[in-house]
């Protein structure tokens, strides 16, 4: 693995211990540019693991808070009138930050939802008749706890969509929470260190480009993504969308892996943390734990017949 990322995904272990593999798919998606959805119950650390990511890629952070009364120029900003000058001054909201935590996203009501669709997919938001830019990089982390808990909505799956992953943490083991209890009274506000600065991000996006997909590689790509349309066993079947974000969250992981090629353990990696939120209904609750994406590895033949 790549010293940087071994580094990152100890440094982040310290906060979320026993979860190696959903701290690396967190960072694999936030190299690839992606937008990252962290489903579970409450308390199990998705608040500590979105903060920990913006820590070690040393990026600005933002949390807004969603609640069932938040209104889009809470989240975008406002503009304000100066008298003296006679004109508006756009003040931004905390969106605008590099990494921005949409705690519990699925409390808000469908106007701020249209809102984050629209930042998260352009880049921008949009007041007044005026658009303005995000910073760069700029990533979307978002929390919900599941659809059985009170005051809570289900996302469209047009928002769904745009989330690159969805990951979800699970209860930990009895020795990873013995050794949470353990550290239950050492000084949790301490910052991380930035482990992937700009430079050596940008390098790895770059390396997220170079990676080589053979056409056995597309294939078994296009086999699943087909499997999933022509099968009655899914929801919601896999766009053209969620086969270029199964490549680059693929291509993605190899990087972290430090290879330049891809192999098909790299899309059955990657594929639970892809496809599941898309091959699900808006109305399921995500806590059945990857069981669409399962089926669909298992009913799908790695090479061709």
């Amino acid at each position: 693995m790549q010293p940087q990322i071994q580094q990152a995904i100890n440094q982040i272990g310290q906060l979320i211990i026993g979860k190696q593999q959903e701290i690396r798919l967190a960072l694999s998606c936030m190299l690839a540019g992606g937008h990252l959805l962290i489903e579970d119950l409450p308390g199990m650390g998705k608040t500590t693991l979105s903060h920990a990511l913006a820590q070690v890629f040393g990026l600005d952070f933002s949390r807004i808070q969603f609640t069932s009364d938040l209104l889009p120029a809470d989240m975008l900003g406002v503009n304000i009138y100066d008298t003296q000058q006679q004109q508006f001054h756009f003040h931004p909201g905390p969106i605008f930050s590099q990494v921005v935590l949409a705690d519990e996203i699925n409390r808000a009501s469908p106007k701020t939802q249209s809102a984050l669709l629209e930042a998260m997919e352009e880049r921008q938001v949009s007041l007044d008749g005026q658009t303005h830019a995000l910073p760069s990089p700029f990533f979307v982390i978002g929390t919900q706890n599941p659809l059985h808990q009170a005051g809570t909505y289900p996302l469209p799956e047009s928002q769904l969509d745009r989330f690159l992953m969805r990951i979800q943490l699970g209860y930990p083991n009895w020795q990873a929470e013995k050794a949470m209890l353990q550290q239950a009274y050492n000084d949790r506000g301490e910052s991380l260190p930035a482990m992937i600065d700009s430079a050596l991000r940008v390098s790895l996006q770059k390396q997220i480009q170079d990676v080589h997909a053979s056409d056995a590689i597309l294939e078994y790509i296009l086999r699943l993504v087909t499997f999933s349309r022509e099968s009655e066993l899914f929801a919601n079947a896999l766009s053209p969308r969620a086969s270029k974000a199964l490549l680059l969250a693929a291509r993605a992981w190899a990087v972290t892996d430090n290879r330049d090629y891809l192999i098909p353990e790299d899309i059955q990696a990657v594929l639970p943390a892809v496809a599941e939120h898309r091959l699900r209904s808006s109305q399921a609750d995500g806590l059945a734990h990857a069981s669409l994406s399962r089926k669909l590895l298992e009913c799908v033949d790695t090479m061709a017949a």
